[in-house]
């Protein structure tokens, strides 16, 4: 498929680059995207919640009360969990939650991803921009030329760009990756995909694979 490209005004360039329709216009797998989304957000947690279980509560461990004929619980010590200050039963530990997914379900994911914003009508391709310095302002105005000024956007350079990426930096709305950086939770976090042209090729020969 054929897609124009834009300007930093937002008007097309007169120009048009070939995008893979293996990539940008396959059936969008749900739950290939389910998969990838949940294992990137699994890897986000911590998991160093941890509870005190009866062995590690400080104190006495004499027997409270006799074994039987109170007609409440039996209790061996004051650290049992049936009491206030007790030690906690089945208490959280410290564990990862990352789970093991493989490459072609998550490219697969990309994938998926890309085609369903090609079909929302939400990404765009933009000729490559370089700032002189990096200036918040500079990349404000693209952003009222592409008319993302207040939506939550993605860009995705070809190369790294120091410049660029300070610019959008101060920006809460605004992430700017390079296409090794592209994952399947960005792309459907952002309301907004803009694809610099330098970037395709990579994006591309990484997801044809």
């Amino acid at each position: 498929m054929k897609i124009a490209v834009l300007d930093l005004k937002g008007k097309e360039t007169g120009r048009q680059v070939e995008l893979s329709d293996d990539i940008f216009g396959i059936e969008p797998s749900e739950h290939a995207i389910y998969l990838d989304v949940k294992q990137y957000l699994a890897n986000q947690r911590q998991g160093t919640h941890k509870a005190k279980a009866r062995a590690e509560i400080t104190g006495s461990t004499r027997k409270i009360k006799k074994q039987k004929g109170t007609g409440t619980a039996r209790a061996g010590s004051i650290k049992s969990p049936i009491f206030r200050g007790g030690g906690r039963i089945f208490g959280p530990l410290p564990r990862s939650y990352s789970f093991k997914l493989n490459k072609g379900q998550k490219r697969l994911a990309r994938r998926s991803a890309l085609s369903q914003k090609m079909a929302e009508g939400t990404l765009t391709v933009v000729e490559n921009f370089n700032f002189e310095a990096p200036r918040t302002k500079d990349f404000i105005e693209v952003l009222e030329g592409l008319g993302l000024n207040n939506k939550k956007s993605l860009f995705v350079l070809g190369e790294s760009n120091n410049n660029v990426y300070l610019s959008s930096r101060n920006l809460k709305g605004s992430d700017v990756i390079t296409n090794s950086e592209l994952s399947t939770y960005k792309i459907l976090n952002a309301a907004n995909v803009v694809l610099l042209e330098g970037s395709l090729e990579g994006i591309q020969e990484t997801l044809s694979k």
